[in-house]
């Protein structure tokens, strides 16, 4: 925000330097970036923060100045005398959006003589940096500066019709700004229009073909508070940014609009003479009710570790613009002025007080009350699930949520919906919100491949986002892994993931196609009959996609899941000091069956003495076992908690097995 030395003391006399007062705005918050002489005037240039929409006009400037050195603060009354007939006999205005265009202000000058500006305006623009056109143009230009909110003169001859509508553009509607360069809008941009069309972007830039010249002769005065995102999507959009947009952006305060109006029309008339209106249209709703805000004062004493006496935070907090509505016993109760949205919590005024009576009066020392911070279970499983990542040789990685439509579509695993898509990109080509993790880390793999950085074991935890029909999306964490281990390798590092956070749980496999993964190494992953994510083998076709030249697997879950199981108390297990005995067994199987149908039947029968199932091989040999038969070797492992046991004991825990497989799964043990 440039600002004018001299304009600041139209609102205030400050007797003190400028280099006390850059001094003194700074640690309030309003940061000092430099100063140069223009003319016979100071500019200076002050940080506003995004928060901060009041700090964005000189009157905003003074009044924070006012509250800092204790200054009386003269803001001009925008008196304004009407001669014409009345406004409503010729002109209408129409909002058919009013969550864009909550109120709008229209005022009209007739018989005004557009000409060059008084010098002291155009000394105050050119402080500024703002050209000089001519004398309405620059008032609108100079009330925009003053009070921070934007205004736009319309040639009224110009406008076609009795009426102008507040509306959202047409698809394909092409408009000529006043830069004279042609814009092509679309659906969600929003327009002032007339009967035949467009006068003005909403909120951005005004329109070539009713802008004021020296021909102009009638006045439409604009006033309006439009909405941010939708005015910063158009401006970002279309690449026209201008000072009005940034201050829609950053929003105005509601209660000055019909002021703002009334100084441009009080500063024309005075300028370019004309005759004023009766009246004004006023289109939309009346700004809502400011809630009130209690500050507990002993909260000034934990915060920030200091007494402020009780009639000093008054003070300060009046003359901030709070209107006391209580003072108890250590309480105060203000509504906060319409210009400052940010006040809406007890900390907030806490800070107003602490920055107002000076953070340097704040000694290092001063005790403040500690407590021991608290992290949320979900925390906790997101630190759990690092730390056993990394122990399984794994580096996490951080990559973009918006990806291109390629990689959008490259999984569908969790929605068959298409991704949602932004306005405006960050990234060239990359305007998807991801549906998976596992094409970013896929791209990451490639990268790490065409710089040999090997081995490349790489995980994320990171949100999707899937799309819900007339809802916000689902947003969810997931926990995304790459390696170069094979199929069984990656699915234990998964095994020994969900048995560290949950040695009761055990995870199942079935089959799963997608075109990402191996139509004979994928599977989708359960805990509990719920969906804890998907494994598989990269295909040879995703393979290419992603230009990786060696093998690779990759697995994603769905970390709420996972936090579902997590047993976040520390729990003690008893362990076996006796011996294990091992059995392996060979059973001739149909193709069809799968190892964790296989390894849920063995543990099923196996009892309590069984400590694990390890698979070892498949073979396959059709003269011997005849066509869709395999033979697979696996290792049982039994233990016993009291005693050693005996080969007996083992043999018959083998014989419940092999019992169990033949009458389940029509399996046949190899002697």
């Amino acid at each position: 925000m440039l600002v004018s030395w001299k304009w600041l003391n139209d609102y205030l006399q400050l007797d003190v330097s400028e280099a006390e007062f850059c001094d003194r705005v700074t640690m309030a918050g309003l940061n000092y970036d430099g100063s140069e002489s223009v003319g016979d005037d100071r500019q200076l240039d002050l940080e506003v923060t995004s928060n901060r929409p009041d700090w964005l006009g000189h009157i905003g400037i003074a009044r924070e100045a006012s509250v800092l050195f204790d200054l009386d603060l003269q803001i001009p009354p925008a008196q304004v005398t009407a001669t014409g007939p009345a406004i409503s006999d010729y002109l209408s205005v129409t909002i058919a959006d009013e969550s864009f265009c909550p109120r709008y202000i229209a005022r009209t000058i007739k018989g005004v003589t557009v000409g060059p500006s008084p010098q002291w305006l155009a000394r105050r623009l050119d402080t500024l940096g703002i050209s000089v056109i001519n004398n309405v143009v620059d008032i609108t230009n100079y009330v925009l500066m003053e009070i921070g909110q934007p205004l736009h003169a319309f040639d009224l001859a110009k406008i076609d019709g009795s009426g102008i509508t507040v509306r959202q553009a047409h698809a394909g509607e092409k408009f000529m700004a006043i830069d004279h360069k042609t814009y092509d809008l679309e659906l969600g941009d929003y327009v002032v229009a007339d009967e035949v069309g467009a006068v003005a972007i909403a909120g951005v830039m005004g329109g070539a073909d009713s802008e004021v010249t020296e021909a102009t002769t009638d006045l439409l005065i604009e006033a309006a508070q439009f909405a941010a995102l939708p005015v910063r999507t158009t401006s970002r959009r279309l690449k026209l940014k201008s000072d009005s947009s940034y201050r829609f952006e950053r929003g105005v305060d509601p209660e000055m609009i019909d002021w703002a109006s009334r100084r441009c029309c009080e500063l024309i008339l005075d300028m370019a003479g004309g005759e004023l209106a009766e009246g004004s249209i006023y289109a939309g709703s009346q700004p809502q009710p400011r809630k009130s805000v209690t500050l507990r004062l002993g909260q000034l004493k934990r915060i920030l570790g200091i007494e402020v006496p009780a009639d000093e935070v008054e003070r300060i907090l009046s003359r901030l613009g709070n209107e006391i509505e209580s003072v108890a016993s250590q309480k105060i109760t203000v509504i906060p002025p319409s210009w400052r949205r940010d006040l809406d919590r007890e900390v907030d005024l806490v800070e107003e007080v602490a920055r107002i009576h000076g953070y340097d009066k704040i000694p290092q020392d001063a005790a403040v009350k500690m407590s021991a911070s608290h992290r949320s279970d979900a925390d906790r499983v997101r630190s759990r699930v690092r730390s056993l990542m990394i122990a399984a040789g794994m580096n996490e990685a951080v990559t973009r949520s918006v990806v291109s439509s390629e990689w959008s579509a490259a999984f569908h695993g969790w929605s068959q919906s298409e991704a949602l898509t932004v306005t405006i990109p960050m990234v060239r080509g990359e305007d998807c919100l991801r549906l998976s993790v596992l094409p970013s880390l896929l791209g990451a793999r490639r990268m790490n491949e065409k710089f040999d950085n090997s081995p490349i074991e790489l995980y994320e935890v990171a949100k999707v986002y899937l799309p819900r029909k007339d809802d916000l999306p689902d947003e969810r964490y997931m926990v995304s892994m790459t390696s170069g281990r094979d199929f069984r390798g990656l699915k234990g590092v998964i095994e020994t993931l969900v048995h560290s956070l949950n040695p009761t749980v055990r995870v199942t496999a079935s089959r799963f196609s997608d075109s990402l993964l191996d139509v004979e190494q994928a599977c989708e992953l359960k805990v509990n009959g719920k969906t804890l994510g998907f494994l598989g083998l990269l295909s040879a076709s995703a393979q290419k996609q992603f230009e990786l030249q060696q093998p690779a697997t990759v697995a994603e879950l769905d970390l709420s899941v996972l936090e579902e199981l997590t047993v976040l108390i520390p729990q003690h297990f008893d362990f076996s000091t006796y011996p294990v005995m091992t059995r392996d067994l060979n059973l001739v199987v149909d193709e069809t069956l799968t190892w964790d149908q296989l390894e849920a039947t063995v543990s099923a029968s196996a009892g309590e003495l069984l400590e694990k199932v390890e698979y070892r091989e498949i073979f396959r040999d059709t003269q011997k076992d005849g066509a869709g038969k395999k033979r697979v070797l696996f290792t049982i492992t039994l233990r016993a908690a009291d005693r050693t046991l005996t080969g007996e004991e083992a043999d018959a825990v083998r014989d419940n097995i092999v019992a169990a497989c033949e009458k389940q799964l029509d399996a046949k043990l190899l002697g």
